[in-house]
């Protein structure tokens, strides 16, 4: 499966570039302050375009990953792999993330090519894509990934979602930060992943703690009653598995 690239960011910089080319040519009495911001703009267009324009390649197969782009130019056999994890970075501001690709390599490899951590273990990692650069769904990139990287492939997205999935909470004036929601809902989810009694134990005591304290309210927030039976329920989730733990160990 070859990836393809995103055409809304070539886009986005033809605009710009046209933009601060036709504010240059608009007559206008504050001459000076027009000509600055349409250089800026026809710049900052300029860098994006070039960007935009540079090779891309991104192809998975059935004998591992050929990449090529911006930053990173390598082919990746899967015997080089230990794990590939399609994961999706906390909300920021109640807003979602582009989910992105992350390799932790058999071996040791390169502090240059060190850009993230595995969202579970804290392993050193490659960041191989954020998948807002390509036109194809995070679904589709994860079947090709089943078929050809096997074992090897983590889809974080499909087991916090299977682990603890979490509904659409309201956004409205004075509700709780969404930002400390956010994290605190990531936390019991990746605790449930979590083969390590101890974590989910920690993330159930954090979560009650904030929960009693009072989470911080923000002008814009999420819905304090929703967020409540959200975090309640994750908490009664973090609690069975602690008690299927013990009954295990018995």
């Amino acid at each position: 499966m070859e990836l393809r690239r995103n055409r809304g960011a070539r886009a986005l910089a033809l605009a710009c570039v046209l933009g601060g080319v036709i504010l240059l040519a608009y007559p206008s009495d504050r001459a000076l302050l027009r000509t600055i911001i349409a250089v800026g703009v026809i710049a900052l267009g300029a860098v994006a375009l070039v960007s935009a324009l540079r090779p891309f390649r991104f192809g998975i197969h059935a004998d591992g990953l050929s990449i090529r782009r911006p930053g990173l130019r390598r082919e990746f056999r899967w015997a080089e792999v230990d794990t590939v994890v399609l994961d999706e970075p906390p909300r920021q501001d109640g807003y979602p993330t582009p989910p992105r690709l992350l390799l932790v390599p058999v071996q040791g490899m390169p502090r240059e090519l060190v850009t993230s951590r595995h969202p579970l273990d804290g392993r050193p990692a490659i960041e191989l894509l954020v998948l807002d650069q390509v036109r194809e769904q995070p679904e589709q990139v994860s079947e090709a990934l089943t078929r050809h990287a096997g074992d090897r492939f983590v889809d974080l997205l499909a087991l916090r979602r299977a682990a603890f999935a979490v509904p659409d909470i309201a956004v409205g004036l004075r509700g709780y930060a969404m930002d400390r929601v956010d994290r605190l809902i990531r936390r019991g989810q990746d605790a449930l992943l979590s083969r390590d009694a101890a974590a989910r134990e920690a993330a159930r005591v954090e979560i009650e703690r904030a929960s009693a304290a009072g989470l911080p309210r923000a002008q814009r927030g999420y819905h304090t009653f929703q967020v409540d039976t959200v975090l309640d329920a994750l908490i009664a989730a973090l609690s069975d598995q602690q008690s299927t733990d013990r009954e295990t160990a018995t």
